[in-house]
């Protein structure tokens, strides 16, 4: 894992979320802690890591992630043991 990737989860773990990670950062994040990303229908993304599955909806037209999406990134992270 890099600094950046680094810096991303340390982000995603900072309460209030922030409201201005990127989509492609915590995609890389996923890849870099050995997740399984496929894409989905539409916007969707399918995550596998550690056995825990989940499903994101890509943000669109823009690439920030939402405060509530990020929340939902922590507790997937949480149940797959990363944090």
């Amino acid at each position: 894992m890099n600094k950046k990737q680094q810096r991303v989860l340390n982000a995603i773990q900072t309460s209030p979320p922030p409201a201005d990670l990127k989509w492609d950062d915590v995609e890389s994040l996923f890849r870099a802690l050995g997740a399984i990303v496929s894409q989905g229908s539409g916007s969707r993304v399918r995550i596998s890591l550690n056995g825990v599955k989940a499903t994101f909806h890509k943000p669109h037209p823009h690439n920030e992630v939402g405060k509530s999406c990020v929340k939902d990134i922590r507790l997937f992270l949480e149940n797959a043991n990363i944090i």
